[in-house]
């Protein structure tokens, strides 16, 4: 696979500031079998996130936290279906377009994209942590 399903919108991350360290949350759901038929969509994620683990450190990126969505607790709730969220630091925003349009990584995404019904990510800026970025 040599392209994503979701539309990368790679002018909206370039156009942050560049030396700037962004945050990536991310959105995922992902119900029932796998598309590729091996195991849940679940198992589909972990083979992904193994796979493409030496791709956030080769960028400098690191996962900073992960976990289930139990419940949407403010807003509309059609857009709360979400089974997990990431939180995904990187030290720039090149740094997330490069992990992205990478060879690599679409090579591994074929497992992404059969274990997630969606999968959305938000470019963040800190503006208050008490969350550690990694030593740089």
């Amino acid at each position: 696979m040599d392209t994503l399903r979701e539309p990368l919108h790679i002018d909206a991350v370039a156009g942050l500031d560049p030396a700037t360290p962004v945050v990536m949350l991310n959105l995922m759901e992902f119900p029932g079998r796998s598309r590729g038929g091996s195991g849940s969509r679940w198992d589909a994620h972990v083979r992904y996130s193994k796979n493409t683990a030496p791709l956030f450190k080769a960028r400098g990126a690191t996962i900073l936290w992960a976990g289930d969505v139990g419940a949407v607790a403010l807003g509309p709730r059609a857009d709360g279906d979400w089974d997990y969220a990431v939180l995904v630091w990187y030290p720039r925003p090149a740094a997330f377009i490069d992990r992205m349009t990478s060879s690599d990584y679409l090579r591994g995404n074929a497992d992404r994209e059969n274990g997630t019904e969606r999968h959305l990510i938000l470019a963040t800026r800190t503006t208050y942590s008490k969350l550690a970025a990694p030593a740089g």
